[in-house]
C-alpha cells in the first residue's frame, strides 16, 4: 500500500490552551496509539490534504524529531461549521501484527446486464479487511463482466489469501437491477403480444 509522509513535532503540553494555540498557528494536534505509550504530536494542517481528502487509502509515515513511525489513520475530528481538521488519531503499524482497515473497491469490466439497460447498484464501495501491513492492498478489484440483469456479486467472490474480508458471506458488493425503462418495455411487449393473440382468436374460429 502507498504511504504518505507527515512531518511533525512532539508535544510537551496537551492542555486546552496549548491545543488552541496550535490550531491558531495552522497546526493539527494528533495522537499516535499502538506503541508502548501514546505519542502526542502536531503537524501542519496542509500535511493531511492527500491523506484525508481523497477516495484512496494510504498508510502514513510519521516523522517526529528524527524518529519514523508507520501508521494508519484511525479517527479524525472536523469542525462542525468550517470543516477544518481539529484532531487526528493514528494507530502504529508493526510488520508482524495484523491490522484492520477499510479498503476501496474498484470495478472492472463491462456488465452485459447494464449494456442491456439494467441499473448498476454499487452497494459496498469500501470493504473492511484484516491483514499484515505489508499485505494491505491499495484497492480490491471486483469484476462485473459476467453480471446479467438480476445478478449479484457477493463478497465471497473477492476473497484473497493475503487478507481476510470482515463481512458476512451473503454481503452483496454490486448487483444489476432491472431499470424502470426496461420493465416498461417488457410490460408493453407482453401487452402487445396479448392483444395480438386476442385479435387473432376470432379469425381462427
Amino acid at each position: 500500500m502507498k504511504s504518505i509522509t507527515i512531518k511533525g513535532s512532539q508535544r510537551e503540553s496537551v492542555g486546552k490552551a496549548a491545543t488552541k494555540a496550535l490550531r491558531n498557528a495552522g497546526k493539527v494536534p494528533c495522537v499516535l496509539y499502538g506503541g508502548d505509550k501514546p505519542i502526542h504530536f502536531s503537524a501542519d494542517e496542509i500535511s493531511f490534504k492527500k491523506l484525508v481528502y481523497t477516495p484512496n487509502v494510504y498508510t502514513a509515515k510519521i516523522e517526529l524529531d528524527g524518529n519514523t513511525y508507520n501508521a494508519i489513520l484511525q479517527d479524525i475530528q472536523f469542525h462542525p461549521v468550517s470543516d477544518k481538521i481539529l484532531h487526528v488519531d493514528f494507530y502504529q503499524l508493526f510488520d508482524d501484527k495484523m491490522v484492520t482497515m477499510n479498503i476501496p473497491v474498484k470495478l472492472t469490466g463491462n456488465s452485459p446486464g447494464v449494456i442491456k439497460g439494467g441499473s448498476l447498484r454499487f452497494a459496498m464501495r469500501k470493504l473492511s479487511v484484516r491483514a499484515l501491513p505489508g499485505d494491505l492492498p491499495d484497492f480490491i478489484t471486483a469484476d462485473i463482466s459476467e453480471l446479467e440483469i438480476g445478478s449479484k456479486l457477493y463478497v465471497t467472490a473477492l476473497e484473497n489469501e493475503k487478507y481476510k474480508i470482515l463481512h458476512p458471506d451473503n454481503t452483496v458488493v454490486v448487483q444489476v437491477r432491472t431499470s424502470r425503462n426496461v420493465a416498461d418495455v417488457e410490460e408493453e411487449t407482453t401487452t402487445d403480444e396479448a392483444a395480438t393473440d386476442e385479435a387473432a382468436a376470432p379469425a381462427a374460429e
